[in-house]
């Protein structure tokens, strides 16, 4: 397994028949703060029509979420969550190969949400389905036959924030960085009842982090993009947040590749927005 937590359409295109290799498809959208409910969507009828061959299909609004909490997007509980990776083969030993439609949003919250559960062998296509379509890669509509195997969670705690640990870093070196658009960050728009920012966070749009073709920027553009909001080598710990720990897990992917470490605030707005004892700006 490679040490990035990305792959190239070429690699994937040189393993699809590994054995050990597991590929996911977790495609889907979402639609702003400002349009009606409901907000989330996947893309499984995409899937029935057209995949990678070998993929199997993750719904990330309901499969890997805590249909318990109210904060929806929170990522499930672990015996939820490993019963959903046990039955798509996924072992502790699988190498997991994430892929979407959506600039690898919900591709970086599966790798985020593998890490969290202890489980590291886990990257993302880079560029996903778009990449994989413009270079004229194979795809098939044949669901593959799994074999059950057993996922043993393995909780990393390091990686995921409560409201509690954020406020306990609010205006410490602790870096906050909001990934959501600039009108939800002023506060003109927003998935909670209120509206606003965290104290102290700055303002980094998931959107910047993307490259033109989809792909993920140079390690060198994404750095000098954290250091412009004060995230260096330096900063002792970075959090990131949105509006339910989706886009976040994407800026988490994108400070890994930069070579930098941080955390998600996994309640991220819907949990800080929706709680009155909370300082907001």
């Amino acid at each position: 397994m490679r040490n990035s937590p990305l792959v190239t359409t070429d690699w994937l295109a040189q393993h699809l028949y590994d054995p050990d290799v597991r590929i996911i498809d977790i495609r889907g959208h979402v639609i702003p703060a400002s349009e009606p409910l409901p907000h989330y969507f996947n893309h499984y009828d995409d899937y029935l029509q057209s995949h990678i061959p070998g993929a199997l299909f993750v719904d990330w609004v309901h499969e890997i979420t805590d249909p318990n909490d109210p904060r929806h997007a929170q990522i499930a509980e672990p015996e939820r969550y490993a019963a959903v990776m046990s039955r798509l083969g996924v072992s502790n030993d699988t190498c997991v190969i994430a892929y979407d439609d959506a600039n690898s949003m919900f591709a970086a919250r599966l790798w985020w949400s593998l890490n969290y559960y202890g489980h590291i062998k886990v990257v993302v296509l880079d560029g996903g389905w778009q990449k994989w379509i413009r270079e004229n890669r194979p795809i098939t509509a044949e669901i593959p036959t799994i074999t059950p195997t057993q996922f043993t969670p393995r909780l990393n705690t390091a990686l995921r924030k409560t409201g509690d640990d954020v406020a306990a870093a609010l205006h410490t070196a602790t870096k906050l960085v909001d990934v959501r658009t600039p009108e939800e960050f002023a506060g003109k728009a927003a998935r909670a009842k209120r509206k606003g920012h965290i104290p102290s966070a700055v303002n980094l749009p998931r959107i910047e982090l993307v490259a033109p073709d989809g792909t993920m920027p140079s390690p060198e553009t994404l750095r000098a993009k954290f250091a412009a909001v004060g995230v260096e080598d330096s900063t002792p710990e970075t959090v990131f947040y949105c509006n339910g720990g989706v886009s976040a897990s994407y800026g988490l992917l994108s400070l890994t590749v930069a070579g930098l470490n941080g955390a998600v605030y996994d309640g991220s707005w819907k949990d800080w927005g929706n709680d009155d004892s909370r300082p907001i700006e």
